[in-house]
């Protein structure tokens, strides 16, 4: 089976989480990823626990499937490896501060001048223009900068960083993105593009109810834990052996709630008819719903609530993500294939399910810092030598 972006080869010169992030989600759509590291180092991430039989899980699970050469891109004969691939690829995408790829010689500019078609994908913490585009960033700088902390975690508690590194993945979402709209376009203009994500950007950009609350009313919102600010009842509940959820997003869904908890008035009573009058009394209608929620078990109320249609679902930790049935069914848990002699590791699937795209039930490995450097330049020389003996049967002008 062809995978959808099988004919394409990306240089990926980023490292830790936001461009590999990227790279990665087009490894899982069939894109020929060729990880470009430094001598001796590789990706930070190759130092990162939990480790395995001395290699890391998390290098593992971002990088799986990917080539990896090893260049030094001040060393004039690594130098010279990196621009033939550059020749064959179709994008190149870099995580470095801005202006360090024009120093080394491989901006923008330059770049775009010797390889018209050639994509460039940058990622960086305040992108490639603005006062503080120079500064370093990590991923809890942009939530917390991007406003995410401050809505993050209880109410009158302190800012809280959200869990999954979500400065570093959006970001390398928004990259993704960019890359396949700029492959759209090249289609129709035969030349490549620059795209200049920051991962301060992309945490504003996710910010749906926050910025619009903040630039309604003038007020900027707090943290509401679990409880969605715009929404009620839309929170975790407690049941008589811990949490789950409800997510009634409407008045009809409420109604629905309200008979499958057997208060019925509830769904009449003029502090809860709309959902504007259930958010102006939030606290009130938690303690009613848990006044029969903590009678009985989630079990209990999850079966009740889903043969009500009411959205709902236990609050799992990652193990029991891991062995979700649902998640399972559709291949979102998967092992990562070893190499000969290396360690066993388990990542998450790809969630883009379509036509003509292979349902994999497992990931290739993840390489070894370097060890594709003969198999890369034995493949270069090839494709060189074809492109030679294309272009001399071509007509002379």
């Amino acid at each position: 089976m062809a995978n959808p972006l099988d004919t394409l080869l990306i240089i990926d010169l980023t490292h830790v989480l936001a461009g590999p992030f990227a790279s990665m989600t087009l490894g899982d759509l069939g894109a020929r990823v060729i990880k470009v590291e430094r001598p001796g180092i590789g990706d930070d991430t190759r130092a990162f626990p939990p480790f395995k039989e001395g290699e890391s899980g998390y290098f593992a699970a971002i990088n799986r499937g990917k080539n990896s050469i090893a260049l030094d891109l001040k060393a004039p004969g690594d130098r010279a490896i990196f621009e033939r691939l550059l020749a064959q690829a179709d994008v190149v995408m870099e995580n470095y501060r801005p202006g360090v790829m024009e120093t080394l010689g491989y901006g923008w500019d330059e770049l775009h001048e010797r390889y018209p078609r050639l994509i460039y994908g940058a990622v960086s913490g305040f992108g490639h223009s603005g006062p503080e585009a120079l500064k370093p960033a990590y991923d809890m700088v942009v939530q917390a900068r991007g406003g995410v902390m401050s809505i993050t975690g209880e109410e009158g508690g302190p800012p809280v960083r959200v869990g999954a590194s979500i400065g570093d993945i959006v970001a390398g979402m928004y990259l993704t993105q960019g890359i396949l709209t700029a492959l759209y376009q090249r289609e129709s203009t035969g030349l490549g593009c620059k795209i200049d994500i920051a991962m301060l950007d992309a945490q504003l950009a996710i910010l749906e109810h926050a910025v619009a609350i903040a630039s309604v009313t003038g007020a900027a919102p707090g943290p509401t834990g679990a409880r969605h600010p715009s929404i009620t009842p839309f929170s975790t509940y407690r049941a008589a052996d811990g949490f789950f959820v409800i997510a009634a997003g409407n008045d009809a869904l409420f109604a629905k709630l309200c008979d499958a908890l057997d208060l019925p008035d509830l769904a009449k009573d003029l502090r809860f008819v709309t959902n504007a009058a259930r958010c102006e009394n939030v606290a009130l209608l938690k303690r009613l719903i848990e006044s029969q929620t903590l009678n009985a078990s989630r079990a209990h109320w999850i079966a009740r609530l889903e043969r009500f249609g009411v959205p709902t679902g236990k609050v799992q930790n990652v193990s029991e993500a891991l062995e979700d049935p649902q998640l399972l069914a559709r291949n979102m848990v998967l092992p990562i294939t070893p190499r000969p002699g290396g360690p066993a590791f388990v990542g998450a699937g790809n969630p883009i399910k379509m036509t003509g795209l292979e349902e994999r039930v497992a990931h290739p490995s993840s390489p070894a810092l370097d060890q594709d450097r003969a198999t890369i330049l034995e493949w270069l020389a090839a494709a060189e030598k074809q492109q030679t003996a294309k272009s001399d049967t071509l007509p002379k002008k």
